[in-house]
């Protein structure tokens, strides 16, 4: 198998799947023999062409390499397949749009149903796809007075207690001022994408992926009056574990990559400079979508 990542001459089209997926693989068979077909290369993310059928020839990257080398990128998964794959876009700082084609149920990101797979990828090479920008948080964790981890994420950043421990209590800025304490399981903030995600299942409000927001939800709050609330897209917000010596606290960014807090530590979240770039299909809109997964006016 040639693991290359040399440009052919024609457009590239990266391909994801969820790992182990063996369902996908008749589908990623066809997909390379419909890419082949237009004269369009079909790049495989390295655990998906485990996937495939043996080759002699078949162009491979890994995620990192796959995120700023094609011209669009096609996820088969589900929505936390999409994730992983748009942290990497964001964090190549890339505008490749990315492609989302659900294999189950509909969902929130990967809106693509199987019947829809080639219309919609054609649309994309096309240049007539329909392309949403959503805003990514980068967030920035200070120890001992220098930067320790800078990461990217398209839903949230999740500051959490561990399941053994009590409630956390946590010091929240926006910008240079304080806003309040949180004394609870945990603070959620959210991007308009993420706010149908973990933030919703805590009691967050849904916001509009168009609508330029954060949200900042607290989980499981100790008191009434710790409350979701929605802010300018503008703002830095600035979280500082008040931390005990039993205390667990963990940070973890769209489910997919985190670590441990230490006494001291600040995490500090904010606007991406390159939004992420969906594409979604133009025959449904965002409140269908709500509709069919949220199940909105059904017994």
């Amino acid at each position: 198998m040639a693991t290359t990542g040399q440009s052919a001459s024609g457009p590239r089209v990266g391909i994801v799947a969820k790992a182990n997926l063996r369902a996908a693989t008749t589908h990623l068979v066809e997909i390379a023999g419909w890419l082949a077909t237009r004269g369009i290369q079909a790049v495989f993310e390295t655990e998906t062409a485990a996937l495939m059928p043996p080759a002699t020839e078949r162009a491979v990257l890994g995620k990192s390499a796959l995120a700023s080398g094609v011209d669009v990128v096609l996820v088969l998964g589900g929505d936390g397949t999409l994730l992983g794959m748009a942290d990497c876009i964001g964090e190549a700082g890339s505008a490749v749009p990315i492609l989302g084609v659900n294999f189950g149920s509909l969902g929130f990101l990967t809106e693509i149903t199987l019947p829809e797979l080639y219309p919609s990828l054609e649309a994309a090479l096309d240049g007539r796809a329909h392309i949403e920008n959503r805003m990514m948080l980068r967030s920035t964790t200070v120890r001992k007075g220098e930067t320790f981890a800078q990461l990217i994420a398209l839903n949230d950043a999740v500051i959490t207690k561990t399941a053994r421990s009590r409630l956390i209590d946590l010091s929240v800025s926006v910008g240079d001022e304080f806003v309040t304490r949180v004394k609870a399981d945990g603070l959620i903030v959210a991007t308009p994408t993420g706010s149908t995600a973990y933030n919703l299942s805590a009691g967050g409000p849904i916001v509009q992926p168009n609508v330029d927001a954060l949200v900042l939800t607290p989980i499981a709050p100790h008191t009434l009056t710790n409350r979701p609330i929605v802010i300018p897209a503008t703002s830095t917000v600035r979280v500082q574990p008040n931390m005990q010596e039993r205390d667990e606290v963990f940070v973890t960014f769209d489910g997919q990559a985190g670590f441990e807090l230490q006494a001291g530590d600040e995490v500090t979240i904010r606007r991406a400079d390159t939004p992420l770039r969906l594409i979604r299909p133009s025959t449904r809109s965002y409140f269908e979508v709500l509709r069919t997964k949220l199940k909105w006016g059904e017994r």
